[in-house]
């Protein structure tokens, strides 16, 4: 897909097509990553930093499912 780089303000910008937005599932105002890989830049809806820390803190609270449900249940106390 070819886009063009247009002025936004003092910046520059691509547009994206409608298209393209509908595959992604992305809407204005969402937020896409930027990776450099070896074949080019990646642009995705998809953060594989977040991803990353959001396993480790499943596998923590997988591991301490007790404790969290008492630190729940007092929270209501």
């Amino acid at each position: 897909m070819k886009l063009k780089i247009t002025t936004v303000g003092n910046s520059a910008g691509v547009v994206l097509p409608k298209e393209l937005l509908a595959r992604l599932h992305l809407e204005k105002g969402d937020v896409i990553y930027a990776r450099e890989t070896p074949d080019g830049i990646h642009i995705s809806p998809y953060d594989p930093e977040l991803a990353a820390q959001m396993k480790v803190a499943e596998g923590v609270m997988h591991r301490r499912r007790s404790l969290l449900h008492l630190l729940a249940e007092s929270d209501h106390t």
